[in-house]
């Protein structure tokens, strides 16, 4: 996997840079943004979408998080396009285009180009062996991850799927079951996601669009960390816990959580789903208290119950 994300930087000082754009806040951007903020840059993102986090991140939760980094200094320009970046002697010169139309100029001492991750299959020789590849450099596989010679096996960013390293682990334990005569499965719904940001991003299953977009019937519970014993103790109360549930079943969709511990949190979540837990198997679940963990139960009485116990 390669990672299209590189810098551009007016001078030869390795140290921290006073000012530094963004063009991405996906995952990547968002991240590397928030790593710049908290050593001392400041940090504009400049976002061709109209939200934060990427294309599949729930937008309610997007907006939380956008708000906390907001908070801490980052400054934000979505619904931009970058029309020109050019290193002149003041700095990096970026002009960008917002979708009405008008143009600005932005001068800062490094910019950071954060837009997306491909799969890196151009050098490996695959066509010399005859494995196939589609027209996105990615390598088709079937359910056992045979590629289509049936000896030579995919997994991980150069197959289908989100690219992540817990994934790519799954599918290589599957494959290595699979050769030895198992019976192959993994559920892509129940695999997590989380932005490494302060606060963290974790989510696993639907976002509530994706509801809307499949014609879900689902009801939502929500819970804020400022509500949370233990986020209040450590003064770190930005965030949030949304929970998606089927409205007639009550089982769980998806997870969604804002928090210093979000990736943490989203494994109890991930579990809940893969063993297809309903909100009301996690609001009757004790949690220790005080935990930040709590705001998952919370959410989920919210959802079940209509209301969360206390906020």
């Amino acid at each position: 996997m390669l990672s299209h994300c590189k810098a551009v930087v007016s001078t030869q000082s390795t140290g921290i840079p006073k000012t530094l754009t963004l063009i991405g806040a996906g995952v990547i951007g968002v991240e590397l943004g928030s790593v710049w903020q908290r050593l001392g840059t400041k940090v504009t993102a400049v976002e061709f979408l109209g939200n934060i986090g990427g294309a599949g991140i729930d937008l309610e939760i997007a907006k939380n998080l956008q708000r906390s980094l907001q908070k801490q200094g980052i400054k934000f320009k979505l619904n931009t396009k970058v029309i020109s970046a050019e290193k002149t002697p003041e700095g990096i010169k970026v002009v960008a285009e917002n979708a009405k139309g008008k143009q600005e100029q932005i001068t800062s001492d490094v910019l950071l180009v954060c837009v997306g991750r491909r799969p890196y299959t151009s050098s490996l020789g695959l066509e010399n062996i005859g494995v196939k590849m589609d027209g996105k450099g990615k390598i088709p596989v079937n359910e056992r991850f045979q590629t289509n010679i049936k000896n030579i096996y995919a997994i991980g960013d150069v197959i289908d799927g989100p690219m992540l390293a817990h994934k790519a682990e799954d599918e290589g334990v599957i494959c290595v079951e699979g050769m030895l005569g198992g019976v192959p499965h993994i559920n892509y719904e129940c695999v997590p996601s989380v932005v490494y940001t302060h606060p963290e991003v974790g989510w696993v299953g639907k976002s509530e669009e994706q509801c809307k977009e499949q014609g879900i019937s689902y009801k939502i519970g929500t819970f804020p960390m400022a509500a949370n014993s233990r986020s209040k103790t450590n003064m770190d109360t930005d965030g949030m816990v949304k929970v998606i549930a089927d409205k007639e079943t009550d089982r769980l969709l998806g997870i969604h959580i804002v928090s210093s511990v979000a990736g943490e949190l989203i494994n109890e979540a991930a579990l809940a789903l893969e063993y297809g837990a309903s909100s009301e198997d996690i609001a009757r679940v004790c949690h220790a208290h005080p935990t930040v963990s709590e705001a998952l139960k919370e959410a989920c009485v919210a959802a079940y119950a209509g209301k969360p116990i206390n906020f």
